[in-house]
């Protein structure tokens, strides 16, 4: 994102909504948070805030943003530092994030890729160095 990075906004405070009989298409930065409670249709949401899914919303568009929370139906990809899939939510698609919420009563299908760790797989043993003989047990 090549906006203003250092500023934050209020956890409770919505810069943005598309409201219940609004339709959104497009590409749509902000650096404040969002909400939706209508619908979006293709494109790009883009913010360092948090993006808001209400239970009436559907989304299908893909999202980059600090948090996002989803009460409604989404679709598409998802690349932030949380994800909380509230109960009553329905998601599809691939989630790149560091923190993820699965409420109960919630709906995922999909990818899943945790963020911030090891590329390694730590549970397997190293392997030998091209030309290094392996020691027989």
């Amino acid at each position: 994102m090549a906006f203003r990075r250092d500023s934050r906004p209020a956890p409770d405070q919505i810069d943005v909504i598309i409201g219940p009989r609004a339709t959104f298409s497009g590409q749509l930065r902000c650096d404040g948070s969002i909400r939706f409670d209508g619908t979006a249709e293709g494109g790009l949401i883009e913010t360092p805030g948090n993006v808001l899914i209400t239970e009436g919303a559907r989304v299908m568009a893909d999202i980059k943003a600090k948090t996002v929370s989803v009460a409604g139906a989404y679709k598409g990809t998802i690349t932030a530092d949380r994800v909380e899939l509230l109960e009553g939510g329905r998601l599809w698609g691939t989630i790149r994030v560091r923190s993820f919420l699965l409420d109960e009563g919630a709906h995922f299908a999909g990818e899943l890729i945790m963020q911030g760790t090891d590329a390694d797989e730590p549970l397997l043993p190293p392997r030998p160095a091209e030309g290094e003989k392996i020691p027989a047990a």
